[in-house]
């Protein structure tokens, strides 16, 4: 699989779906030479190189209803509704240990998507030159503004990367990869609409965090546009949910996470066949 990527969406609580696409990769052994990971698909992406087979639904699905994972508490305590210290700290560290030795030891290069709230510009973190800084820049990626913190790393202030490369398959494409494999975490015929709050919500701190804001679902709609073009040219595989499940990007139910996450390992695995004949074009 010389120049073939990974890309994968984020979507908050929606990455569940991606954790059960690469749950099933896992199991067979499928890697690829370069992954790219935004937000979500960047924590599912961290498990799924070190190898943690089920790691990713045990953190992110049987945590659910603990309310320092995610609840109102958190936010009138730390102003966050993801307790970042919790999913960052105390669960990769004591409760539910990643592998950083078995992490370490992997050859893929492994990129890492956020937002300069200074520029409002995408920076791209790749793995192999912050093997210390992994957690860092991944809560950086996965720092929702009005939900979380910027994190401050090497005098940059950082958030989510969904915010300005959504679903980053054209810096794949300039990282060299001819052919990408593409998770996304909504089901086909999916457009964003624009905010009904995106003129109220005013990020302060950092005004050209706002404007982002304001313009994301256009860059968003584009994105799949693109993705959709990249698909007909046979230059890129989609993997999506097959059916529509109603799940929130904040969502709490843990039936319906269980449900999103083996859609996700049955897709994968209803789409082996087509995926290993692209990759051996």
């Amino acid at each position: 699989m010389i120049n073939s990527g990974l890309v994968l969406e984020g979507g908050g609580m929606r990455g569940v779906y991606t954790a059960g696409v690469l749950e099933y990769f896992m199991e067979n052994n499928l890697y690829f030479p370069y992954i790219i990971g935004v937000s979500a698909g960047a924590c599912m992406a961290a498990s799924y190189l070190s190898g943690q087979k089920g790691r990713n639904r045990k953190v992110n699905i049987d945590f659910i209803n603990d309310h320092r994972y995610l609840s109102y508490r958190n936010y009138w305590k730390k102003r966050q509704l993801f307790d970042m210290d919790f999913l960052f700290d105390e669960i990769p560290n004591k409760l539910v240990p990643f592998d950083y030795e078995a992490y370490s030891k992997r050859k893929e290069d492994f990129v890492v998507v956020t937002t300069d709230c200074i520029t409002g510009e995408p920076v791209y973190f790749n793995m192999k030159n912050h093997q210390e800084d992994l957690l860092t820049l991944i809560r950086a990626s996965s720092s929702l503004p009005f939900i979380a913190p910027n994190v401050s790393f090497q005098d940059r202030f950082l958030l989510d990367g969904g915010i300005i490369d959504p679903i980053p398959i054209k810096k794949a494409q300039v990282d060299g990869n001819v052919k990408n494999v593409v998770i996304l975490t909504k089901s086909a015929g999916y457009k964003k609409k624009a905010s009904r709050f995106g003129s109220l919500l005013k990020y302060k701190q950092f005004p050209i965090i706002s404007e982002k804001l304001k313009a994301r679902y256009k860059l968003y709609n584009e994105t799949i546009d693109f993705l959709e073009a990249e698909k007909e040219n046979g230059t890129t595989f989609i993997i999506r949910p097959s059916i529509p499940l109603q799940v929130g990007r904040m969502e709490r139910n843990k039936g319906k996470l269980i449900a999103l996450y083996e859609l996700g390992y049955e897709d994968a695995k209803n789409n082996a066949k087509n995926l290993q004949e692209f990759l051996s074009q």
